[in-house]
């Protein structure tokens, strides 16, 4: 079982940045994919940003060169830099963890809220 822990929401002004950390427990943090997802229109959840264990990373096109995810296994935390942000980026942002690739679950944190306004 993991358990996550988002923390760095709140409110900022339009072309504001946030940075967003999610603590996970567990001795196995290294070797999970880990993402940020948030809501989306005809979706559960959509992917905005993930990073693999060896440190690969992906994004969604509308956050492509604002936002950028980090991850330190020494901490066992992943990051979610976010720069230059919309009234559109407004939503909860939840942690993923996916351990099915060793034999474990599909984890989520509580999800934290990120508005954007003025």
């Amino acid at each position: 079982q993991v358990q996550l822990v988002e923390s760095g929401g709140g409110l900022v002004q339009p072309g504001g940045s946030l940075r967003l950390s999610c603590a996970a427990s567990g001795s196995m943090f290294s070797i999970y994919p880990m993402g940020w997802y948030r809501p989306a229109p005809g979706k559960q959840r959509e992917l905005v940003a993930a990073i693999t264990s060896g440190g690969s990373t992906n994004y969604a096109d509308s956050v492509k060169g604002r936002f950028t995810i980090s991850r330190d296994n020494g901490k066992n935390t992943v990051h979610l830099q976010m720069n230059s942000l919309k009234p559109e980026d407004t939503a909860v942002y939840y942690c993923n963890a996916d351990a099915r690739g060793v034999g474990g679950g599909d984890y989520w944190g509580q999800g934290t809220q990120v508005t954007v306004s003025s």
